[in-house]
């Protein structure tokens, strides 16, 4: 938890993020480091901070680039920073931008910083393509060659099959399962309907549209002119289907388990590009600069489990010990913000809140409770909007804290599910 006894309280003081685009369409020119630059670019300039307050920046991404891997300082780097400014990359799957800013969160508890900038930023568009290991070692023993003869030599041994390349695959290295065959599991396991996961998609895209054509999601976006030419400019969301429809999304095809599977295109997030940070700061450096916060960091847990069981589960096993630490019950929260992965993973998410087994491996007597649908994902999520994975946490944390301002709610939680079992869950607070 990152308030210590100290008395220390971290004030989220904004958050901004750019557009969210499938990969392979407006933002395929775009690298993760360029995204997450313009990205805090536009954090510092919205709100006119001098760069020389900032301490620290950490960054989460999933799949770094193998050229930069430490995108933290790459995107540190840019001239509203001073270059002394420590930067540092961290990793968590789905989860990563929440690692970046629970990590941002306790230095700035511990009293080791004042103003620290966290998110994350995700190119799906250009992920490293990797070659065969045959062909990985004829190209080193080449490299190592002194004769041209020896050159060729390596090179001859190289196969047809050493040829193929290799694709980072969105899959658990434990078990070789998929993300969405581990959701379609959980959809079986815990008698998830397909209607339903339709009809979960359908409002989230309906939400998004509303929330997107009423400004509320729009005033957290950075527009951001597209490279080499910059003469184009993307202000919004392109995975928002505003006229799409339940008989459009049940016409769909199963795309993990064909034979009996539930989970298709329409109700999982897609592969996205962008990127999102939050400025987060000690609240008595907040109050001195006249930053008024938009809400405080109350609380928040991590939690895992066996990837081979419920992939997406964890936030039910993360979520009651957030609460508890804030001292808290879901009665108590007024907006509710989950990461939609799958729509069978948020149905499955909501009946693991109201089971007394989860409650017991949490380690308590009785179950968190059900969630009223009003207060969650008010303007869609992860389905509609996109899941650029290393940057979808602090989209979720700066949607959530000005939505419950606009609401004049009082707590907030959000939850996000990552791969390898892991959970997350945070409590925020307006005070």
């Amino acid at each position: 938890m990152p308030t210590y006894d100290n008395g220390r309280r971290v004030a989220i003081v904004a958050g901004v993020r750019t557009p969210f685009a499938k990969a392979g369409t407006v933002f395929k020119s775009v690298s993760a480091i360029e995204l997450g630059r313009r990205c805090v670019s536009e954090l510092i300039q919205r709100t006119n901070l001098d760069g020389a307050e900032v301490d620290a920046l950490v960054f989460g991404t999933v799949i770094p680039s193998v050229l930069a891997p430490n995108i933290a300082r790459e995107v540190a780097l840019q001239p509203l920073l001073p270059k002394a400014v420590q930067a540092f990359t961290v990793g968590r799957a789905c989860a990563s931008a929440n690692q970046a800013i629970t990590d941002a969160a306790d230095q700035i508890a511990l009293g080791h910083a004042g103003a620290v900038i966290a998110g994350g930023a995700e190119s799906l568009s250009n992920v490293p393509i990797l070659y065969s290991r045959g062909f990985s070692d004829a190209l080193i023993a080449a490299s190592r060659a002194k004769t041209l003869g020896a050159k060729v030599s390596a090179f001859s041994r190289i196969r047809p099959r050493d040829l193929r390349p290799l694709a980072p695959a969105i899959a658990e290295p434990s078990t070789g399962e998929t993300m969405g065959q581990s959701a379609d599991k959980m959809a079986k396991i815990n008698h998830i309907s397909r209607e339903d996961q339709d009809q979960f998609a359908l409002r989230s895209h309906r939400l998004a549209a509303a929330g997107t054509a009423d400004g509320r999601l729009a005033a957290e976006i950075a527009p951001l002119y597209v490279p080499p030419a910059y003469d184009t400019v993307v202000t919004s969301d392109n995975g928002i289907r505003e006229q799409t429809s339940y008989d459009q999304l049940a016409a769909l095809k199963p795309v993990f388990d064909r034979a009996y599977g539930t989970v298709t295109a329409g109700n999982s997030s897609p592969l996205t590009d962008g990127a999102a940070a939050v400025l987060l700061m000690d609240e008595e450096r907040a109050r001195v600069l006249g930053y008024t916060p938009l809400a405080f960091i109350r609380s928040y847990a991590y939690a895992a489990l066996d990837p081979g069981e419920q992939l997406l589960q964890a936030p039910v096993l993360a979520a009651p010990v957030a609460l508890q630490r804030a001292g808290l019950t879901l009665r108590d929260i007024n907006l509710i913000e989950m990461h939609e992965a799958f729509a069978a993973q948020v149905l499955s998410n909501l009946l693991g809140f109201e089971s007394p087994e989860w409650a017991a491996r949490a380690g308590f007597t009785t179950p968190l409770g059900e969630v009223d649908r009003a207060i969650l994902n008010v303007m869609g999520g992860s389905i509609a909007l996109g899941h650029p994975f290393g940057a979808t946490g602090a989209r979720i944390l700066t949607t959530l804290c000005h939505e419950l301002a606009r609401r004049d709610g009082e707590f907030g939680l959000l939850t996000v599910c990552a791969a390898g079992g892991m959970g997350h869950a945070m409590v925020v607070e307006r005070a």
